[in-house]
């Protein structure tokens, strides 16, 4: 009559730990603005609500100086929605009717940070102190 033995006795972080890996990974640079619309008395306006709280942080919003985030608040019982206008002459509209702020989070990461291009010139700097590092030891 004992419990079976799973192998492992600790539990995940949860969804706050969840969604501030996906916050670490959030990089704005090809975003030019972000409109968040949502009506206060939507059932599912709790997550526009969170995403722009998390979207909020100043971390997040250092990757990209230049982007501006404006607040829609209506009063027509429409669904919440984001839409991000791109630099490179684009959108994504995204519907938050069924999503948690960890999918929106994830679909972020996903369309727009992917696009982020990576200096070759950072890269080259980096291995440069990385080598002085070691020469000192």
């Amino acid at each position: 009559m004992s419990i079976y033995y799973s192998g492992a006795f600790t539990r995940s972080g949860g969804v706050t730990s969840a969604i501030s890996k996906q916050l670490k990974l959030v990089n704005l640079k090809p975003a030019k603005k972000i409109q968040i619309q949502f009506d206060p008395f939507h059932p599912n306006a709790v997550t526009a609500r969170d995403f722009l709280f998390h979207i909020s942080n100043p971390k997040v919003l250092d990757t990209n100086i230049k982007c501006t985030i404006k607040t829609n608040i209506v009063c027509d019982r429409s669904e919440p929605q984001i839409k991000i206008d791109l630099a490179d002459s684009g959108s994504i509209k995204l519907l938050l009717n069924n999503l948690t702020v960890l999918e929106i989070f994830q679909q972020i990461n996903k369309h727009i940070s992917s696009k982020v291009k990576e200096d070759p010139s950072s890269e080259s700097t980096t291995k440069v102190a990385g080598n002085q590092k070691r020469g000192k030891r």
